[in-house]
């Protein structure tokens, strides 16, 4: 049972949201595109389903990239579509190879050096 001191349940926190959730895309200068999932169950059939929600964040100092795990927080609107800063980098993406980057043609050789013209 719960102290005369303590409420029993705890109370709706104020202030700003904090979400965590993977960059999706890092293009942008001081931009990136952030996508949260969340698990709802469905209304009529009870099923856990898995939603996304996309956020723009400001990254001042471009230090996260494609894949990396961000923590993020509200704030006012900084642009037409970004209302979230880059609070930190909870865990970094493995290093990749520019074949294995977002945009690369599958079997293309752009990984590989070109090898020089024999005389």
């Amino acid at each position: 049972m719960a102290d005369a001191t303590t409420p029993a349940t705890p109370a709706k926190s104020t202030g700003p949201r904090h979400l965590t959730g993977i960059v999706t895309r890092d293009k942008n200068a001081k931009t990136r595109r952030v996508e949260v999932t969340r698990s709802v169950r469905h209304p009529k059939y009870g099923k856990y389903v898995k939603q996304r929600t996309i956020c723009y964040v400001h990254d001042e100092k471009n230090e996260s990239h494609l894949g990396d795990t961000v923590e993020i927080v509200e704030s006012r609107p900084l642009s037409r579509t970004k209302r979230w800063n880059l609070v930190r980098i909870v865990t970094k993406a493995p290093s990749r190879t520019l074949s294995n980057l977002e945009g690369a043609v599958a079997g293309s050789d752009a990984a590989a050096p070109a090898a020089p013209a024999a005389k």
